[in-house]
This record gives structure tokens, C-alpha cells and sequence, in this order.
């Protein structure tokens, strides 16, 4: 009789406990609760999702900013001089400047050829040191040697072997120089010419980094790896400045060559 009972009540009790479950929670409070949603999700298809990535630019910018090492040159100098060796990759930038200086003018008036070089037996000089230049015409410039005219022949060669494409004649102490037309082909060769001396001006400056690096691990005795990775990061990074420097040099002169 009781069995009975009891299968008769388990349908009610089946039903109450069904309404219990889902019968909706109480909210306490007027808080709206908007769930999260990724379309990419298999889940949850109808809602936007949003993830930041680092971009390329900034993640460079990280790596360089925490790749960059400044040493006090003090704490260092039983290993190397620090200054000796910007002052020598700082020569190289200068030497840089002035082969811009003297070989890719395309400046027509004596200035143009203040700088350029002339060997003697005595030495070296400008040849606006050894001799009086002058415009006589837009299309000629004129060498007055006669306070040194034992170096006409040298100015002359000087003049001829420079590469401003120029084609002295000499008349006693005076050369004159015709002032050729700037072409496009005469422009783009100084440019190509520009090249070369950057190119030349970066082999240096290797040289010079690769013998500091050698001085730095002879002095490997008494120091820690750590420090002479250091400081071997410091002189890097003083090349590389340099490095910078001599393309930005190249750039405005191909800049300004170029028209």
C-alpha cells in the first residue's frame, strides 16, 4: 500500500522540483550585467571581441631602447678609452665631409675650388692657399700662381685629377679653367661618387670598431664576461650612431647633387 503511495507522488514531486530549478533568480539590485561575447568563439557568435597586439613599431622600439647601454667611461678605461674611440669614429664622419667637400661641388665660382688639394714637395696645401682664383666669366675661372709659381704644374694636376670634371690650361703662371655644364650624367656621377665615399667612410669605420673589440677581449684577464659584453655593446653602439650619421650625410648630398 505504501509503494503504491509513493508511485503516485513521485510525478508531483518531479514536477516541483523542475519549477524550483528554473524558476528565475532574485536580482537584488537594478545592475545590468552584459555578458562578454567572442564571434570566434563556437559558444558565443553575437558580440564583439577585442585583443591588443604590440605593434612592430613599438616592439622595435622596445628592443632598442632596452638594447641601448651607456657606461661611464671611468669605470672602464684599464680596459679601453671610451673617448679615443668616439674621437676616431667621429674622424671618420669628418674625413666624410670634407672628400664631400672638395670632390662633389657643382657650385660654379672660385669657392668651388678652395679645397681642393695640391701636393708639393713641400707638402700639402688648398690651392687657394698657393694661388688667387677669380671669375672672369660665368664660364671661366682663373689661377693667378705667380706668388708660388713653382706649383703651377702641381695645382694643375690637381685641378685635372679632381672630380669635378675640369680641364685646365695653363698660360705661364695662370691656369684658367673653364667652368663645364652641369648635365644630368655629371650630376648623377658625383652621386654615384657620394656613394662610394659613404661606402669607403663605413669600411672605415669597421676597422675601427673591429681593432677597439680586439683591445677589449685582450683585457678579458681581471674583468667580468659581463663587463666586457658591455662594453663591447658600447662600442657597437657608438658605431652605429656614426653609421646613421654617414647615411643621413649621403642622403642630404644626393639630395642636393641630384637637384
Amino acid at each position: 500500500m505504501a509503494l503504491n503511495n509513493l508511485s503516485l507522488l513521485r510525478p508531483l514531486l518531479c514536477q516541483s522540483l523542475v519549477r524550483h530549478v528554473r524558476s528565475p533568480l532574485v536580482v537584488t539590485s537594478q545592475v545590468r550585467i552584459t555578458p562578454l561575447k567572442c564571434p570566434s568563439h563556437p559558444h558565443f557568435p553575437s558580440a564583439a571581441c577585442t585583443r591588443l597586439y604590440a605593434t612592430k613599431k613599438a616592439k622595435a622600439k622596445a628592443k632598442s631602447q632596452s638594447a641601448k647601454v651607456n657606461i661611464n667611461s671611468a669605470l672602464v678605461e684599464d680596459i679601453i678609452s671610451l673617448d679615443e674611440v668616439k674621437e676616431d669614429m667621429a674622424a671618420v664622419l669628418s674625413a666624410l665631409e670634407d672628400d664631400f667637400t672638395r670632390n662633389l661641388s657643382i657650385r660654379t665660382s672660385p669657392g668651388s675650388l678652395d679645397h681642393i688639394v695640391v701636393t708639393t714637395k713641400d707638402g700639402k696645401f688648398p690651392l687657394n692657399q698657393l694661388g688667387q682664383l677669380s671669375m672672369r666669366s660665368p664660364q671661366l675661372i682663373v689661377v693667378n700662381m705667380s706668388s708660388f709659381p713653382e706649383a703651377t704644374a702641381a695645382a694643375t694636376r690637381a685641378l685635372r685629377e679632381s672630380s669635378m670634371n675640369l680641364n685646365p690650361e695653363v698660360d705661364g703662371t695662370i691656369i684658367r679653367v673653364p667652368v663645364p655644364k652641369v648635365t644630368r650624367e655629371h650630376r648623377e656621377n658625383l652621386a654615384k661618387l657620394a656613394k662610394q665615399f659613404s661606402n669607403k667612410a663605413k669600411e672605415s669605420l669597421r676597422r675601427v670598431r673591429l681593432n677597439a673589440i680586439t683591445q677589449v677581449k685582450k683585457a678579458k684577464e681581471g674583468h667580468s664576461e659581463d663587463t666586457i659584453r658591455l662594453v663591447e655593446k658600447q662600442i657597437q653602439q657608438i658605431a652605429d650612431n656614426i653609421v646613421a650619421d654617414i647615411d643621413k650625410q649621403l642622403s642630404s648630398k644626393t639630395k642636393e647633387l641630384l637637384g
